[in-house]
């Protein structure tokens, strides 16, 4: 392994709709002269240039989704049916972002049919062996690809705070390993995702079923063993069991074109302080002043 390199991957959706939303609840859409909202990609990348001052990585990428069709709506049309289509105000800001992540020379990784996670997970199992991986993002479902030097830094509340989960603290935290955290998913469900699991199984017992049996094939054969009342959920809804695991697994075989070395982070290029004027992103450009000025003290200061 070499233990210089690290990979930043970011959850370009998880950011993007965070920073969205912080600023949109009190109407602060930050307009440019040419009318395109701007508000989500300001914020997501300061939330990803934060990031990179935090993780200090040598190599970088952004994952996005690629429609809202996926292999998962194929399996279970009610896949995040129940969310709400993006604001107006959003919607131009999908490509805006791409646009300006590769201004800073980010590679944006997408692949038509497969979400975000997807592409993350493949793209850490393929490197984690030969580079320390870290992923950013607000979702927890990420949290299954957690492996040797593989972690997961979720945002927090504001900018700049996260909540960094390493196996180690995973199981210190869960009792349970990562993949075990698939089995959990598919007995409560997902709501945010829309799908059930097993209905009248909660968090609690979901955790505490995988923690004793260890997998939901141990649960199923040792049926025998549970509760009269799990015994009947269980039965009855088997078939949304299976389903609810195919869902909440992270598919780590995307057929996706990467070259870590198109990753590596340059630090800020004038082609990105050329893209902040133009789209007049003044609150990034004003990120930016910020960074340099820190980066001119910590080279005068040896202490630094």
């Amino acid at each position: 392994m070499n233990k210089r390199e690290h990979l930043l991957l970011v959850d370009g959706m998880a950011l993007l709709f965070r920073a969205f939303f912080a600023t949109a609840v009190s109407g602060q859409f930050m307009v440019n002269s040419k009318g395109m909202p701007t508000n989500g990609v300001q914020g997501f990348m300061k939330h990803l240039l934060m990031a990179v001052e935090h993780v200090k990585p040598t190599h970088a990428a952004v994952c996005w989704d690629m429609g809202s069709q996926t292999f998962r709506n194929e399996l279970f049309s009610d896949y995040k049916s129940n969310r709400q289509a993006p604001p107006i105000e959003l919607i131009p800001q999908f490509d805006l972002a791409k646009e300006v992540a590769d201004a800073f020379l980010l590679p944006n990784i997408g692949v038509e049919g497969f979400e975000a996670d997807d592409c993350i997970g493949t793209i850490a199992k393929q490197e984690h062996k030969e580079r320390q991986v870290t992923i950013l993002s607000g979702d927890r479902d990420l949290l299954q690809l957690l492996d040797q030097n593989i972690e997961v830094m979720l945002l927090q509340k504001g900018f700049g705070n996260y909540l960094t989960y390493t196996t180690e603290n995973f199981f210190d935290e869960f009792a349970i390993t990562p993949s075990q955290f698939i089995d959990v998913k598919a007995l409560m469900g997902d709501s945010s995702d829309g799908y059930p699991g097993v209905k009248g199984i909660g968090e609690k017992t979901a955790f505490k079923l995988v923690r004793e049996y260890g997998t939901v094939d141990s649960i199923m054969a040792n049926l025998k063993q549970l509760t009269p009342s799990q015994q009947k959920k269980i039965v009855e809804g088997t078939d949304m069991l299976r389903l609810s695991q195919q869902l909440a697994e992270i598919d780590c075989y995307v057929p996706l074109t990467w070259n870590v070395n198109e990753a590596i982070w340059e630090g800020i290029v004038s082609q990105a302080e050329q893209t902040v004027e133009e789209l007049e992103l003044n609150v990034l450009r004003r990120h930016l002043v910020q960074m340099k000025a820190a980066a001119d003290v910590n080279r005068s200061d040896p202490f630094a």
